[in-house]
């Protein structure tokens, strides 16, 4: 056996002079704390400034996450335990992220002057390049949740060659109708801001039963400092006009698509008019059980391993490992070749609990997963 050599290796990256070696593992460390916490922006945009948080580096080759919260939420509240969630981390070492608050959202965001003019819906989705540019982004996969989902599409239709695919919970794209306002106006008269924008959260069920997540919720909104600015977003909300979305139109959207609701979910009807309007050939419809209106919250685990499958659709992450919608109860292939909409249930495909992986919907086909 030949004798080993002792071999010097040269430091590519020298301290700085006088700089120790304990004092530079805590500069990397302090520095890596930070990247974790987040870096906080802020940029002005044709429609006021807007507040938005970067977590880890651009990725060579590969889009930025940009997320958008629905309304009573902020960032933090709509999307962290789904962020954290344990699972979350592969995908964030692989994407850099970007949440962005709505005007006045964010932590600590002064209440707006009486006669304060509110973006709409649409405008928030115009302030979304002046973010990309200010970071030099590119293309995005977007997730967003209710109005943000909105928002976010709304942006694809306007910046198609930027968006590299579409995460959207809970969306509604038709404006409010004669039957909706009446509706809205009624329960305005016997319901406060707050149990209104948690009617818009949360299912009846899960209101009715008042766990702890319903009283956190409950509670935050409620007693929110900003909660004038919250209701100037609500009403945006329900101003919202129709997308318009026609399948084998031009308006469309071009990109992936991956549509997300939860059983018994306040928009679970919206969601699946939604599926019916999309191209089917780019459209996943994902209904997941047990979730309730908010699933990056209650489910933040099969949410995660459905962003993964999603995401390697796309051709990112293409080694990553799935455990948990591999043994889901049931996965079923969808017929929604139909122009009109209606979905045949002819060709459903079960998935033992056994099944290593889910199948991936051929053409013509939208995968409906109950998890």
């Amino acid at each position: 056996m030949a004798e080993l050599q002792e071999v010097q290796i040269t430091e590519e990256k020298p301290l700085l002079p006088g700089q120790t070696p304990e004092v530079a593992k805590e500069a990397e460390l302090a520095a890596r704390i930070l990247l974790d916490q987040g870096q906080t922006h802020s940029v002005e945009t044709p429609y006021g400034s807007v507040t938005f948080t970067v977590y880890g580096t651009p990725k060579p080759k590969r889009p930025a996450i940009l997320t958008y919260h629905d309304v009573g939420l902020n960032y933090k509240s709509c999307f962290q335990p789904l962020f954290q969630f344990g699972d979350m981390q592969e995908i964030i070492q692989n994407f850099v992220r970007v949440h962005v608050d709505a005007p006045g959202m964010e932590d600590g965001a002064p209440v707006f002057p009486v006669g304060y003019q509110y973006p709409s819906l649409d405008q928030l989705a115009d302030m979304i390049p002046c973010i990309l540019q200010y970071l030099n982004f590119s293309t995005i996969i977007g997730i967003g949740v209710g109005a943000g989902a909105y928002i976010l599409s709304r942006y694809a239709l306007n910046h198609q060659d930027s968006v590299e695919g579409l995460v959207l919970i809970n969306i509604d794209p038709n404006a409010k109708g004669w039957m909706d306002w009446a509706a809205h106006k009624l329960t305005g008269l016997t319901s406060s801001i707050s149990e209104m924008i948690l009617g818009h959260l949360f299912s009846q069920e899960e209101l009715s039963g008042n766990s702890e997540l319903i009283q956190k919720y409950r509670n935050t909104i409620t007693h929110a400092p900003n909660l004038e600015n919250i209701v100037l977003y609500w009403n945006s909300y329900n101003n919202r006009r129709d997308l318009n979305f026609e399948r084998g139109g031009d308006i469309t959207l071009k990109c992936p698509v991956m549509l997300v609701v939860g059983d018994q979910a306040p928009h679970e009807d919206a969601v699946v008019e939604c599926n019916s309007k999309l191209d089917p050939i780019q459209t996943s419809f994902l209904k997941m059980a047990d979730s309730g209106g908010q699933p990056q919250l209650t489910q933040p685990g099969k949410l995660t391993e459905a962003i993964k499958y999603f995401l390697q659709g796309m051709g990112y992450m293409a080694s990553s490992c799935m455990t948990r919608l591999s043994r889901s109860r049931t996965a079923s292939l969808t017929s929604a070749a139909s122009f009109d909409g209606n979905r045949s249930r002819s060709r459903t495909l079960s998935q033992s609990s056994e099944s290593g992986t889910l199948p991936s919907g051929p053409p013509g086909h939208t995968m409906e997963v109950s998890c």
